[in-house]
């Protein structure tokens, strides 16, 4: 499948159904008086997050949602019906942006079955029967119902998971990910061989936790060097970095900062996420290199880099050990806030 994590699209709500012009007309009834029903509502647009899907590929060949009419009123002050409102499944982590120079945020779905109505359908027009006065025993107006909202909206999804991988091209992203989950990333010996975010669940001691592998940035991805930094949108609502730099690689110390700088660049609070590092590749160093590249990292400002190889499975325990230990703290911290006197809380 295809990944596409932006589309515009374009929806209108239905306008609402006319009103009717009717008289009542039986037998033994010489005055019988105006009888139009009402016209019925138009359906909205609601937007939905539903799970099991991870992609807006399906807006490239769809892109325009129109929900019905209301159905017009009829005779014996019948109201017309209303029409059906138009659910839009999007995946979860789905948001909704206005389609204008600032972007703004219409609408943000991050929870299984969540819904929203952005756009609500026209009322019905009114039958000639609601017109009906002490002064006006037989009117012939009537209206012929409001019409719908319209617009064009930006669909821009946003993974969530609970690690974001971050690094270098070629930093062994996609090997580790292979190595730990489910995930087949593309792996090669050239740079960018990962072009589209990619997820993977890893079970580990019991607990299970996303990881989500993003392609590489390089110096100037935050001014679109590169693939540039479109992609790290799927790391903004994860609760731990971690930050893979080469150990084999010319300067660990600046390709680590190198990576600081676009997070920084690229804002949204990235670098004041709890953030693990970890030297990879080591199987094909020496020890006294690896330690070399210990100190040059903790020189720069990372914070007790670990070094791991996940071709051969070395020190990826103590990896992922280290991962669990961030999301419990993270996941406490949060438990601390949500509660008012910082008491637990089964809600």
């Amino acid at each position: 499948m295809h990944f596409l994590d932006q589309a515009k699209i374009y929806i209108q709500s239905g306008g609402g159904g006319p009103g009717a012009v009717s008289f009542r007309r039986e037998k033994f009834i010489e005055y019988g008086g105006p009888d139009g029903g009402d016209g019925g509502k138009g359906g909205d647009i609601i937007f939905e997050a539903v799970p099991g899907l991870n992609t807006l590929i399906d807006f490239r060949y769809t892109q325009h949602f129109r929900a019905p009419r209301g159905k017009g009123g009829s005779g014996a002050n019948r109201t017309g019906a209303g029409g059906r409102d138009l659910v839009v499944k999007v995946p979860v982590g789905t948001q909704i942006l206005a389609d204008d120079e600032e972007r703004s945020l219409l609408a943000d779905l991050t929870h299984d079955g969540q819904r929203i109505t952005l756009l609500k359908g026209g009322g019905g027009g009114r039958g000639n029967a609601s017109y009906k006065t002490s002064t006006n025993r037989a009117p012939r107006q009537h209206t012929t119902g409001w019409p719908g909202e319209e617009m064009w909206v930006w669909l821009r999804l946003k993974l969530l998971a609970d690690v974001g991988l971050v690094g270098l091209p070629n930093a062994g992203k996609s090997t580790l990910l292979n190595s730990v989950t489910n995930a087949t990333a593309k792996v090669g010996d050239y740079p960018f061989t990962t072009l589209t975010p990619q997820l993977g669940v890893v079970r580990h001691k019991g607990r299970e936790f996303v990881m989500a592998d993003i392609p590489g940035l390089i110096e100037g991805a935050a001014e679109g060097a590169g693939i540039g930094d479109r992609f790290l949108g799927h790391v903004e609502r994860t609760r731990v970095l971690l930050h893979l730099v080469d150990a084999a690689g010319d300067d660990p110390a600046g390709a680590w900062r190198t990576v600081r700088d676009e997070l920084d660049a690229y804002g949204e609070g990235l670098t004041d996420k709890p953030e693990v590092v970890a030297l990879s590749r080591i199987d094909i160093l020496g020890a006294k290199q690896v330690e070399k590249a210990k100190r040059a990292l903790v020189k720069a400002g990372a914070t007790d880099p670990l070094a791991i190889s996940a071709a051969t499975g070395e020190g990826m325990d103590a990896l992922l050990d280290a991962l669990l230990q961030r999301l419990g703290s993270e996941a406490e911290t949060e438990q601390a806030e949500d509660s008012p006197d910082g008491a637990w809380s089964p809600l």
